[in-house]
C-alpha cells in the first residue's frame, strides 16, 4: 500500500496493522519535518505494538508528481491512498498518472480530496491563505474526471460526497459563487477495455460471498452499489469488471461470483454512480442507488 502525502504517518500506521505482517506500507512526503515525525516510532510500533518480526512500513522523501524518483517502480503497489493532498499539487495530472503507473492491474487508487462545482478564479488560485485551506487548488470535478480518463482511470466512481461550507467573508469574496465538496473516489486500474466511459448492459449478475472482514453482511462498492451477501444482483459491465469479471484481475474477484460475459450486448444501461455528478447527490439529486437487489446504477 502506498500513501501519497503521508505527512506525520497516521494513515500509514493504521494501514500497517490492516495489511498484516506480510504486507507492506510506504509513505511518500516532501517535507523533512513530517518525515522525522513519521519515522520516530515506526520500528517500535511494528515490532512491539503489532508484534511483527520486523517493520512492514517505511517513509521516503519524494514528490507525488515523480514517484519514480522516490523509488516506486511500475505496477509495484496494490493500493494507493491519499487524504486531502492531491489538491495541493501544481500538476494534478502528473500525480494521477504516477498513481496509475505504480498500481498493479486489479488494484485501485482510493482517496478523499476537495473538489469544486466550477473552475476556480485565477485570483483565488494565487491566494496563499486559500491554498492553506485546501480550496484554491481544488479541481472542478468534471476536469478531474477528464484527467482520470486521460491517464487510464477510465471510469472514476465515488463512494461519498459532502458539502464544505465556506464561512469567512473574504474567502467567499475571492471564491465567488463556487461551491466545494469533499469527495471520496475509487479509481480502479483494470486491463484496457475492461472499463467503459459509461455503463453498458451485457446481462451480467454479481453475488457477494460475505468474505471481506468487517463487511460480512454487505459490501458497499460506491455510492450507488451495496451488495448483500448471497443476493444475486444485475450489474453493468463496469461494475462486473470492478467486482471481478474474468480477465479483469480485480482484487475483489475472490469475494464475488460474477455471472456472464460480454459476448452479447443488450444496449446502453445509463451511466451509474461513476458517471453521475457526485455534487448532484449532495444536493438531493438521484444517485441511482441499489439496495442490493434492484440492479446496477
Amino acid at each position: 500500500m502506498l500513501d501519497l502525502g503521508s505527512g506525520s504517518g497516521r494513515d500509514c500506521y493504521a494501514a500497517a496493522a490492516l495489511v498484516g505482517e506480510k504486507g507492506s506500507v510506504i509513505g511518500v512526503d516532501m517535507t523533512d519535518e513530517q518525515l522525522v515525525v513519521a519515522r520516530e516510532h515506526c520500528d517500535s510500533y511494528c515490532t512491539s505494538t503489532l508484534g511483527y518480526s520486523k517493520p512492514n512500513m517505511r517513509f521516503v522523501k519524494g514528490y507525488l508528481e515523480d514517484l519514480r524518483a522516490a523509488g516506486i517502480e511500475d505496477e509495484s503497489v496494490d493500493l494507493v491512498i491519499s487524504n486531502c493532498v492531491v489538491n495541493l499539487s501544481p500538476d494534478k495530472k502528473a500525480v494521477l498518472s504516477e498513481a496509475f503507473r505504480v498500481l498493479s492491474y486489479g488494484g485501485e487508487f482510493y482517496f478523499s480530496d476537495v473538489y469544486a462545482d466550477r473552475r476556480i478564479p485565477e485570483e483565488a488560485q494565487k491566494d496563499p491563505v486559500l491554498w492553506g485551506e485546501c480550496v484554491s487548488g481544488a479541481l472542478y470535478v468534471e476536469d478531474f474526471k477528464r484527467i482520470c480518463r486521460e491517464v487510464g482511470f477510465t471510469y472514476p466512481t465515488h463512494l461519498s460526497a459532502s458539502v464544505i461550507e465556506i464561512k469567512d467573508a473574504e474567502m467567499k469574496r475571492l471564491l465567488g459563487p463556487a461551491r466545494f465538496y469533499s469527495i471520496t473516489y475509487r479509481l480502479f486500474k483494470l486491463p484496457r477495455g475492461m472499463l467503459e466511459s459509461c455503463c453498458e448492459d451485457y446481462g451480467q449478475r454479481a453475488t457477494y460471498k460475505g468474505t471481506i472482514e468487517g463487511c460480512e453482511d454487505a459490501y458497499v462498492l460506491d455510492a450507488g452499489h451495496t451488495f448483500e451477501r448471497g443476493r444475486a444482483t444485475a450489474v453493468c459491465g463496469n461494475t462486473a469488471a470492478m467486482l471481478g469479471e474474468k480477465g479483469g484481475n480485480s482484487w475483489l474477484a475472490k469475494h464475488f461470483d460474477v455471472e456472464g460475459d460480454r459476448s452479447v450486448h443488450f444496449g446502453f444501461w445509463g451511466c451509474g454512480v461513476g458517471g453521475k455528478h457526485p455534487i448532484a447527490l449532495t444536493s438531493g439529486g438521484s444517485g441511482g442507488e441499489s439496495s442490493g437487489g434492484g440492479g446496477c446504477c
